[in-house]
């Protein structure tokens, strides 16, 4: 019988089709069989925002999915924590200020590691939310991209709670041509686009989103 990941799943994935972004389960409320049954159902990246909590997960899971999964830091991240989460992450969606950046770089560097970062993008300017303006993303990236104990892989954002469809549009628009002046500017790659949750992920998948961080839609 198909159980309600899988359903879940099936159904995302005819929402986004013909895209085919990388679909990461937040787990952050649930415990590790929400894991594994979503690793059951297929799926090979995990999300998560509090460090202590996912490490202790991360230990409990069977070894075989511990060895065949990614697993992804999405909450803010505080300076003292960023050692055990270099250790525990392969990806870091959350990188907010250049000195957080810059904090992780040199972590990354005793541990041998270059970590794979986003940098966030706080697109909507909301006061409440952490992440770099649209100005500083421009003036910070040159110092961002030459510290080599990180790579950054792409740009994340997220839309406000209650914002409506027209709003999203707008946002993920802006984040996409963020990207674009990016490149153009710096003569980078921004690959990935971390963007998109159970309330918008049709809206981002439209404006070039890689990874979509569903949680909500896929467990209940």
């Amino acid at each position: 019988m198909q159980s309600i990941v899988e359903k879940n799943l099936l159904q995302i994935q005819e929402d986004i089709a013909p895209y085919k972004p990388n679909i990461i389960a937040v787990t952050k409320y649930f415990d590790e069989s929400a894991i594994i049954e979503a690793y059951n159902a297929g799926l090979r990246n995990f999300a998560e925002s509090r460090v202590i909590e996912a490490i202790k997960k991360i230990e409990n899971l069977p070894t075989e999915i511990r060895n065949n999964s990614k697993f992804h830091f999405i909450g803010h991240l505080q300076t003292n924590k960023v050692k055990k989460a270099v250790e525990a992450f392969d990806y870091i969606h959350s990188v907010d200020s250049l000195k957080l950046a810059k904090v992780i770089s040199d972590e990354s560097k005793i541990l041998g590691k270059i970590q794979k970062v986003f940098l966030e993008v706080n697109v909507a300017d909301e006061q409440q939310k952490y992440g770099f303006s649209k100005e500083e993303i421009f003036s910070l990236f040159p110092m961002l991209k030459e510290l080599d104990g990180i790579e950054i892989v792409g740009l994340m954002s997220m839309t406000p709670l209650g914002a409506s469809a027209q709003e999203q549009d707008e946002l993920f628009s802006e984040m996409a041509d963020i990207k674009k002046n990016l490149e153009k500017t710096f003569g980078c790659e921004c690959k990935e686009m971390s963007m998109g949750m159970s309330q918008d992920y049709k809206e981002a998948v439209k404006y070039g989103a890689t990874m979509l961080r569903i949680g909500r839609k896929l467990f209940n």
